[in-house]
């Protein structure tokens, strides 16, 4: 097993849609806080690669034989037998070691809150067994990226009423205006891109009896839900706090305009997949960019207390 291989496995690429959200929750963070940028950037970084991997991992590992059925993904490691599962078992546990390790270096809260993506990720690919709504469980999971990266910072200040919201001054839930609305909104925006991408499975999933939205609903409820979806995505970070400069705004616009163009214009590309796939990735980092120089040039001002 070499790096490529492991690379392969646990789809290196896909990191480019949760690394921009954990650090939009970062940055809130430490404006919010009022937080001078540290090592702990580190830490989130690495406990956001050790969680993707850990997800991808436990993905591969409970989806081997629908994989192997799959035309599309019958040549993926475990399914093609060119990776073990004894190696497979082994690089799960290598990632979820390094997203504990790296939660147990930012504070204690990080460390015992760990469960709860990880309860996520083990969930996850058994929901397609049962729903359609799999894919908002893994909106679910994305949207614990920017959630995570938040309370790290937010509980090196409050510990545990970080999360709680407990204070003795009165104040309650910190996150709830700031946090919440980006986490939202995360978790519908990959809902909307995951509905589109199983349009590639459609067939397969009904011969094997997997639950879809497509497959249950069909193409013109799926880009109906999209545009949906995306409004929705859109509002949410619409209203969350952090944003009262028009720069996020007008990049959450564009990009929930660009997002639902090529769905409603799919038929016009020679791979929507593809295009579909560089859209939403794009999307993050638009967000993150015109977040960073929101903050940058128009400084928000946060209850600290």
């Amino acid at each position: 097993m070499d790096a490529k291989q492991v690379l392969s496995f646990i789809k290196i690429e896909h990191t480019l849609f949760s690394l921009p959200f954990v650090l939009m929750g970062y940055f809130i963070a430490i404006r919010q806080f009022n937080i001078v940028p540290g090592i702990d950037l580190l830490w989130i970084l690495l406990a956001a690669v050790g969680a993707r991997g850990l997800a991808m991992a436990l993905n591969r590992i409970i989806d081997r034989d629908i994989d192997a059925a799959n035309p599309r993904t019958q040549g993926r490691h475990l399914a093609s037998g060119s990776m073990s599962m004894q190696t497979a078992w082994t690089l799960a546990a290598v990632f979820l070691a390094m997203l504990l390790t790296s939660a147990g270096l930012l504070n204690r809260v990080a460390l015992m809150m760990a469960w709860l993506p990880v309860l996520t990720f083990v969930v996850y690919p058994y929901m397609k067994r049962f729903t359609w709504g799999c894919h908002f469980w893994l909106g679910l999971c994305l949207g614990l990226a920017p959630a995570g990266a938040w309370v790290a910072i937010a509980a090196d200040v409050h510990g545990w009423a970080a999360v709680t919201g407990q204070f003795s001054n009165g104040t309650d839930f910190l996150w709830a205006p700031t946090i919440l609305p980006i986490s939202i909104g995360v978790a519908l925006w990959i809902a909307a891109f995951d509905i589109n991408y199983a349009r590639m499975d459609v067939e397969s999933d009904r011969e094997q009896g997997i639950h879809s939205f497509p497959s249950s609903f069909g193409d013109a409820a799926t880009t109906r839900t999209t545009v949906q979806l995306s409004l929705l995505w859109f509002g949410c970070f619409a209203l969350s706090d952090p944003m009262d400069g028009i720069w996020f705004l007008a990049a959450a616009a564009a990009m929930a305009l660009a997002n639902i163009f090529v769905v409603l214009r799919m038929n016009r590309f020679a791979d929507f997949q593809t295009v579909l796939f560089r859209v939403s990735m794009l999307t993050g980092w638009v967000l993150l960019a015109a977040l960073v120089f929101g903050l940058a040039v128009e400084p928000t001002e946060f209850a600290l207390d």
